[in-house]
């Protein structure tokens, strides 16, 4: 072959290189969520997974992510948007829709978690043998929980039992609501993004979040008393579900199925629970830096709340009963989980 044909034929295929990597995707899907883009799951789990599908498609699939509930609705409809299709992927928390996923509240009961890492490991291995008639109308990429939550208040520190006496707190779910109304608490349910405006206009005395919703909301200018509890659990955490419509699954071809399989499972609720993990600290340090107070649950205190608390676990394996689950089996099976990855 020539010089000239040569360099004719290493031009082409430069060209046609460069067509196939400026080629519109073959599979656009939208990804809806409640927070802001500045928000820890937005930008250390969110952005960073759907950059990575993007990269092992070659580019074959794009994700839209939409921020903040830009596609419309309320943060407790996510679920069903994904169901129905009104969009492709949603991250959303379990607990908006209280009732719908029962087995999985069994990860909210008082102190269950250790850190998000491990509890959301734990989680994901339990949903695949134990909530697959829960989630059959989506396609399930992973659950996760938060880091353990801390209290977090407007106007005085929390150090006892008796300090929520009256109190209007926020409860992140139902297990929390059952819990704070045991000690002598008014109970509010309301989406994270409300609280700020919540909290600023006295609707709430106290939200029980974990650090790193605390910093994007600014919950710790509104809310400086920090209550934080020390012992072999946290005080709760809650349950998320990331999850794709069935039908902009099954469209893919095996190969592009592949690239989500490889993108979902126990590994990646163990890498969302690491970017949890990992922000609390930083976030928990910022409230430092504010210079506002902290208080811990720890020793004789810790016990009191755990056995005062205990009737909360209870109810939910009579609840759990009545409607025809083995509350003990699923408990005991979540602990072990959690023990499992404890030392994963």
């Amino acid at each position: 072959m020539s010089k000239f044909n040569l360099r004719r034929v290493m031009l082409l295929a430069c060209s046609v290189m460069s067509i196939g990597a400026t080629a519109a995707p073959e599979y656009t899907f939208k990804l809806h969520h409640m927070l802001p883009p500045v928000s820890n799951a937005h930008t250390n789990f969110l952005q960073p997974w759907a950059d990575k599908v993007e990269e092992e498609s070659n580019g074959r699939i794009h994700i839209d992510i939409y921020p903040a509930m830009q596609l419309g609705g309320k943060p407790p409809q996510l679920f069903d948007q994904t169901r129905k299709g009104v969009v492709d992927i949603t991250w959303t928390v379990g607990g908006y829709t209280p009732g719908r996923f029962p087995k999985a509240t069994v990860f909210e009961l008082p102190f269950m978690p250790l850190n998000a890492r491990i509890t959301s490991m734990a989680l994901q291995e339990y949903a695949e043998k134990e909530m697959q008639d829960e989630l059959k109308d989506v396609h399930l990429l992973a659950m996760h929980t938060h880091f353990p939550g801390s209290l977090h208040s407007r106007d005085k520190d929390i150090k006892s039992l008796e300090d929520l006496e009256d109190l209007k707190v926020r409860a992140p779910n139902k297990m929390m609501a059952d819990a704070f109304g045991i000690l002598g608490a008014n109970t509010v349910f309301m989406p994270v993004p409300s609280m700020p405006s919540a909290l600023s206009k006295g609707v709430i005395d106290v939200a029980a979040l974990p650090f790193e919703v605390v910093k994007p909301l600014k919950i710790d200018e509104l809310a400086p008393h920090h209550t934080e509890f020390k012992g072999d659990r946290g005080l709760y955490t809650q349950f998320f579900i990331f999850a794709m419509n069935n039908d902009s699954y099954a469209k893919l071809p095996a190969d592009l199925k592949a690239v989500i399989d490889r993108n979902s499972g126990v590994h990646l609720a163990g890498f969302i629970g690491d970017a949890f993990d990992a922000y609390e600290v930083g976030a928990r340090g910022d409230a430092v830096k504010r210079g506002n107070t902290f208080s811990t649950i720890e020793g004789a205190e810790y016990d009191r709340w755990k056995t005062k608390l205990a009737p909360v676990t209870e109810q939910w394996l009579k609840e759990m009963n009545d409607d025809g689950y083995d509350g003990q089996r699923l408990l005991d099976e979540a602990k072990e989980l959690i023990k499992k990855y404890e030392d994963f």
